[in-house]
């Protein structure tokens, strides 16, 4: 490694991973006044947000809708900018449709009527616990979100004070739990507590503190970026790069190097080093403590404490375009939620017997809806996403097996809902657990990193700044508060507390290292 000294403070940070969250950490550390570049294994911005390009399709790979715009907004206001002159942001109503097998639906929308119909029509006795509901979702988006989300909690303080609220609140008590004590029906029971699924949690695990994301709806109300993820992440990289920054693609770090217990520099998988006093890891904290830091030893996230650690499930996602559809299943809105026969079974067969069901729950995302680019003209971009089991179970699915039987009975369910629609596919193609693995490097092909449940989130979950080499800092799914746009992009906010900026008169850094 070449030696390098120098007398003037050393603004160099190192960002791993151009997901949301590296980005919005690049453009944080950017208007912080350092010099930052970004490693990244793909070839386009925006992680588990990216996007292909296939026979003129679109396919959105990842999260598909925007909750909570003020976390952009303040990203970009920092950095002396206007999110909205960078992004087109569209709302959506009705947010997305749930469907069950008996053909009753509900519409989620922000307006408050339109929803106390929604619950009349499924079941008129069960309104007044709908509101009691909301009231829930208040009391917890106020501890849950605005108390915690955006601030550092490294310090098992920050965790003990919130303790008697959470208790007060019956946090102990899963989401599924809270909505079952205040609703009857069982339908109107999976409608309010399945968001966990979006974040990688069992509902019926999970705690009930995510009721919040209710409240976030009706008050945020739920958006989809023309251009999709994708188009936020290509304008987060204009943003590091108007700032000055680097953004290297198909590159991957492969080790995390640390030198007198301080982070100092990465080495990529050619062999080649690259140094910086800062080092962000937007990798997932599983991949960057097991393997980033394979060389070094831990103080607390060791490989029998990883090994222990609950994973949230796998996707099934399956991704085509359709010729010449864009008149046709007028009844399919752009999100659509369909479910099976089962819910809670169904999830206790993902979470915790990692059994590959016959029956599925699905989520079909259809963007032309709102934004016609997603495919040529007249044609219809769709993919159709099923929650599985991931890959850390003794029965592990063997995908390169199963994944065309699997497609099979996901197309059948899906006839239902689109008649005929395998008869207008001109363009297809398929992620499963593996592929999560393998593109993402996500331990056990998990597609949300660390399952959400209350003893891995806040203290509990790998902290924004490491305790295991100074320098070395995280963001992203895998880190506080969680995944999900809102929770990736806060990662970064919580960086940005713990991070000091770079200015003249601050005290030089040592830089210097060791020749090799």
């Amino acid at each position: 490694m070449t030696q390098l000294s120098q007398t003037g403070p050393d603004n160099r940070a190192i960002v791993i991973g151009a997901g949301l969250g590296g980005l919005s950490a690049a453009m944080r550390l950017g208007a912080k006044g350092y010099a930052v570049t970004v490693l990244d294994r793909l070839d386009r911005t925006g992680g588990r947000g990216s996007s292909i390009e296939q026979d003129g399709h679109r396919f959105d790979l990842g999260p598909t809708i925007v909750t909570v715009p003020d976390v952009f907004e303040r990203l970009w206001a920092e950095c002396g900018r206007d999110f909205h002159n960078d992004v087109d942001l569209r709302p959506l109503e009705p947010f997305y449709e749930v469907r069950w097998p008996d053909g009753s639906t509900f519409s989620a929308s922000s307006d408050d009527d339109k929803m106390l119909a929604e619950v009349a029509k499924l079941s008129p006795n069960d309104v007044k616990g709908f509101q009691k509901f909301l009231k829930d979702s208040h009391a917890r988006y106020v501890v849950g979100f605005e108390g915690m989300v955006a601030k550092p909690m490294h310090r098992v303080w920050e965790t003990i004070k919130v303790l008697p609220t959470f208790a007060r609140l019956r946090a102990d008590r899963s989401i599924y739990g809270l909505a079952a004590s205040r609703v009857k029906d069982e339908r109107l029971r999976m409608a309010l507590s399945f968001h966990p699924l979006f974040i990688g949690g069992d509902p019926t695990h999970v705690t009930s503190i995510y009721a919040l994301v209710a409240h976030l709806e009706k008050t945020y109300g739920v958006h989809y970026a023309m251009g999709g993820v994708q188009a936020i992440a290509d304008a987060m990289a204009d943003v590091v790069r108007t700032q000055g920054g680097v953004i290297k693609q198909n590159v991957t770090v492969d080790e995390i190097l640390i030198k007198d217990g301080a982070a100092k520099a990465v080495r990529l998988e050619d062999g080649s080093e690259l140094a910086a006093p800062l080092i962000v890891s937007n990798a997932d904290a599983g991949h960057t403590y097991s393997h980033l830091l394979r060389n070094h030893k831990k103080r607390r996230w060791t490989p029998k404490k990883m090994a222990r650690k609950r994973w949230s499930m796998g996707l099934y996602v399956w991704y085509f375009g359709t010729k010449g559809t864009a008149d046709k299943w007028a009844d399919v809105g752009h999100h659509t939620i369909v479910n099976g026969p089962r819910f809670k079974g169904l999830l206790n067969d993902i979470f915790m017997r990692g059994k590959l069901s016959d029956d599925m729950s699905l989520y079909i995302h259809r963007p032309c809806i709102t934004d016609p680019t997603a495919a040529p003209e007249g044609d219809d971009t769709f993919y159709v996403l099923s929650p599985v089991p991931h890959l850390n179970w003794d029965n592990a699915v063997d995908w390169q097996k199963e994944e065309p039987v699997y497609r099979a009975k996901v197309a059948a369910e899906v006839e239902k809902l689109i008649p005929g629609f395998q008869d207008h596919i001109t363009t297809e193609t398929v992620f499963t657990p593996e592929t999560f693995r393998d593109r993402y490097l996500s331990p056990h092909g998990s597609g949300f990193s660390l399952e959400p449940r209350i003893l891995q989130s806040a203290w509990f979950r790998p902290h924004n700044v490491s305790e295991e080499a100074k320098g070395l800092y995280l963001v992203g799914a895998g880190t506080h508060p969680g995944a999900g746009l809102p929770g990736v992009v806060s990662s970064s906010e919580v960086l940005g507390k713990m991070v000091p900026g770079i200015t003249q008169t601050s005290a030089p850094l040592d830089t210097r290292l060791a020749a090799e």
